[in-house]
């Protein structure tokens, strides 16, 4: 035993000193299947000999059991945000104000998730994510398996440090060519795909995924640092690997040579950085510049402008919407751009082509709108040679049809009910947790029993037969129970879910709500009027002429009919046991809730006799907030508006 207890303490120690190299000093001694080997080694002894397990050792990081939901945590040192600066001017007026004599300490800002890792006695005790700042989720699970994270420090006092968990590029690259390989959706950028691993109930499914983390700040500690400097390396004796391309410098014009420093090498890093961040040094320093109400004072985030790119536009294709209308889409030679590789970008409508004067065969610049959405910003006519004009066709590509320019629109449209583009992302529309929320009919599922001819429109979902589902790839009998279970219980959505998952041109989930309760029975609309829909509250002129036609097609009628026979319900039967609770209140909705989408709050409120606004006013009672919250926070606070978080407002649900 002795020599197994051994063995297991050298293969520990060798796994961390291994694994420091690789994540924090960029410079491996051995190959992975070298520490691979170690590793599984390792987990074959803890496995055999339980007793001698450990919550540091380096076979954490593979994850543990799944949890049912996050804990809340609340932040015993206020996790806070940024001020954004957009321009040299912008940063200049800033640092002028505090004082350009100072010296700053100059940072990539990473695009990831913001975390607080608290140590007890040198062991990592807690892993928070910012939340609002003061309330975050309990990610511990998660975070032990981020292998530059250390699990065990050589500092034995309270420390709470604060950084940045984000994806590589190289791992976002490798998740997404895995996920299209499995039919699901891709993530939108590194980002997006470091937020979704970090919050994942399970932690196996965060251990694929690589994340890794630079921290940047200690938030609590016994220590007195004199400034930020000290603190960093500080830091890095522990083992953390602290923010990368560090610069302390002096004087605005240092500071303006650093930042466009670090906006020239975007390209070259292994990571996304969406800017800079400018902070006072000296810690005492700090302390007397003092603190805005939701933002520091003695530092800036300067924020770069979206990246751009030149590439080659080889085609124009034409995408075929849900609700019909005909997109084009530019097919590009593909660039890496703000973390990802772009091929496609939409090109909205022929007005926008038009004044661009985009052609085929072009040399255009690209940019991620919010650095999300690739979009086309301008042609290099200089570099123009053999180009061809770009042109809608007369009939639609996906179904045959004519398709029609109505007077004062931008858009192209196909008004076949049955055109296969649109069946399909009705269908997909009509199963989605918004609409009738079928669990377990997602696009993938949604294609493959369209490609299989299973399904042509939304009321054939209720027709399915389980052996048909258990024949298909990667389905078996209990996958094609639970759907077929799935799509009975979503019989029981009633009227106003069904009006929205029907998908009529602008009726969204709060206009189908409204109709459903003026209008209580579906075989009411046959007969309804544009005059009847505008009566009902939140119904324009538009949205009631596009209600009626939806309702004129003998398509709609047999589709209804075949859903009634199927059982669906078609009336809306107010709850009678509906709260008022939220009555005379009024809820605005901002930033990205932990738990629920911002339907299924609003769905709460107005269930609970409340009414849900767009925007923030004096008539605002409270403003529902979520992790990277926008502007609407902003005014909320300088009119007073109470704020409230997910736990708060499900507390006053209770």
């Amino acid at each position: 035993m002795e020599q197994i207890i051994k063995e297991i303490e050298q293969l520990r120690e060798a796994l961390r000193y291994h694994s420091r190299l690789y994540y924090e000093n960029d410079a491996p001694e051995i190959s992975d299947y070298e520490y691979d080997r170690m590793f599984y080694r390792l987990v074959e002894l803890e496995k055999q000999y339980p007793q001698y397990a450990s919550d540091t050792s380096p076979t954490v990081r593979v994850g543990g059991a799944a949890l049912d939901k996050f804990e809340k945590v609340t932040h015993p040192v206020k996790m806070g945000s940024l001020q954004d600066v957009f321009s040299y001017e912008e940063l200049s007026d800033f640092i002028a104000k505090i004082d350009e004599n100072d010296e700053y300490s100059v940072e990539y800002k990473i695009d990831g998730l913001s975390v607080g890792l608290t140590y007890e006695k040198g062991k990592l005790v807690l892993g928070a994510t910012r939340g609002d700042g003061i309330t975050g989720e309990n990610v511990t699970e998660n975070i032990r398996t981020i292998r530059s994270i250390p699990l065990e420090i050589p500092y034995k006092e309270h420390l709470i440090v604060r950084g940045e968990v984000y994806m590589p590029r190289a791992a976002f690259e490798k998740l997404n060519l895995q996920r299209e390989a499995e039919g699901e959706v891709l993530f939108a950028n590194p980002r997006n795909a470091a937020a979704g691993s970090l919050r994942q109930l399970d932690s196996k499914i965060t251990a694929k995924r690589n994340l890794d983390i630079f921290i940047f700040n200690v938030q609590e500690s016994a220590i007195e640092f004199e400034n930020h400097d000290q603190s960093l390396e500080f830091l890095a004796t522990q083992g953390f690997k602290t923010v990368y391309g560090h610069k302390t410098v002096k004087g605005i014009e240092k500071i303006i040579e650093t930042v466009k420093e670090y906006g020239n090498s975007r390209d070259s890093l292994p990571f996304d950085i969406d800017g800079a961040v400018i902070k006072m040094n000296n810690l005492a320093r700090r302390i007397e510049t003092g603190e805005n109400t939701s933002t520091p004072k003695w530092a800036v985030a300067y924020k770069f402008p979206p990246e751009q790119k030149e590439t080659k536009l080889l085609d124009i294709q034409i995408n075929v919407g849900r609700t019909g209308v005909l997109t084009p889409l530019a097919i590009l030679e593909p660039v890496f751009i703000a973390g990802s590789r772009v091929s496609k970008a939409t090109l909205h409508n022929l007005d926008f082509i038009r004044e661009r004067d985009i052609h085929i065969g072009d040399y255009v610049t690209v940019q991620k709108a919010g650095d999300i959405i690739p979009e086309i910003v301008s042609v290099n006519e200089k570099k123009r040679e053999e180009v061809k004009e770009f042109n809608f066709p007369d009939t639609c590509p996906s179904c045959g049809e004519k398709i029609y320019r109505e007077e004062g629109e931008a858009a192209y449209r196909c008004t076949n009910l049955a055109c296969p583009a649109q069946a399909l992302r009705n269908i997909e529309h009509f199963a989605s947790r918004d609409a009738m929320n079928i669990d377990g009919m997602g696009p993938a599922i949604v294609e493959v029993l369209y490609n299989e001819g299973l399904i042509r429109d939304v009321a054939d979902l209720y027709y399915l037969d389980q052996k048909d589902i258990e024949n298909l790839e990667r389905m078996g009998e209990k996958s094609a129970q639970n759907l077929i279970a799935a799509i009975e219980e979503s019989k029981k959505r009633g009227l106003d879910s069904l009006l929205y998952a029907l998908g009529i041109r602008q009726i969204g989930k709060k206009a189908a709500q409204s109709i459903a309760k003026k209008f209580n029975d579906i075989d009411q609309y046959y007969t309804l009027t544009a005059e009847d829909f505008c009566k009902v509250e939140d119904i324009g002129e538009i949205s009631a002429a596009n209600t009626v036609n939806y309702f004129s097609h003998e398509k709609t009628k047999e589709i209804i009919q075949r859903l009634k026979n199927a059982g669906v319900v078609t009336v809306y039967e107010s709850a009678e046991n509906q709260s008022s609770k939220f009555e005379g209140m009024t809820f605005v909705l901002t930033g990205t809730l932990p738990t629920m989408t911002r339907n299924e709050a609003s769905d709460i409120i107005t269930a609970n006799g409340g009414k849900v606004s767009g925007s923030v006013s004096k008539k605002t009672t409270y403003l529902l907030c979520g992790e990277e919250a926008g502007s609407k926070l902003t005014k909320a606070q300088s009119l007073g508006v109470k704020i409230i978080n997910e736990e708060e407002f499900l507390e006053m649900v209770k």
